[in-house]
C-alpha cells in the first residue's frame, strides 16, 4: 500500500477532528492566559465532537429517519447509528455551559484585580 492509497482511506472528518483536538490541547497546555485557555478548550471540544461523529458515520447510509413510505426493515438497514449524533448534540449544549462558566470565572478573577494570566495565581493552593 503506497502513500496515496493510505491518504485516500483516511476519513477527512476524523482527521480534522484529531487536528482540532491537538490544537486545542496545545492551547490549553501552552497558553498562560485564562481567556485563551477557555477558547482552546472549546476548540478541543469541537474536535472531540467531530471524532465522535466520524465514528458513527458509515458511507452510503442515510439519516436515521423513518417515513411511512418505506419498509422499516430495509430503512433500518440503510441508516447510520443515531446514538453518536445524540451524544454530540448533548455535548454541544454541555460544552456551551462549560465555556460560559470558564469565561465567567476568568472575568471574575480579572475583575478582582488578579489579572488574566495563570502565572498571577501561582501561590494559590488548590
Amino acid at each position: 500500500m503506497n502513500a496515496l492509497e493510505f491518504l485516500a482511506g483516511i476519513n477527512p472528518v476524523a482527521a480534522s477532528g484529531a487536528a482540532l483536538v491537538l490544537v486545542g490541547l496545545w492551547g490549553v497546555l501552552a497558553r498562560p492566559n485564562l481567556f485563551k485557555i477557555a477558547i482552546a478548550f472549546t476548540v478541543l471540544e469541537t474536535g472531540v465532537n467531530l471524532v465522535i461523529l466520524s465514528v458513527g458515520y458509515i458511507r452510503g447510509r442515510t439519516a436515521p429517519i423513518l417515513d411511512a413510505a418505506s419498509d422499516a426493515a430495509t430503512a433500518s438497514a440503510r441508516m447510520t447509528d443515531p446514538v453518536p449524533q445524540a451524544l454530540v448534540l448533548t455535548a454541544i449544549v454541555i460544552g456551551l455551559a462549560v465555556t460560559a462558566l470558564m469565561l465567567s470565572y476568568a472575568l471574575r478573577l480579572k475583575a478582582a484585580g488578579g489579572g488574566s494570566s495563570i502565572e498571577a495565581y501561582g501561590e494559590e493552593k488548590w
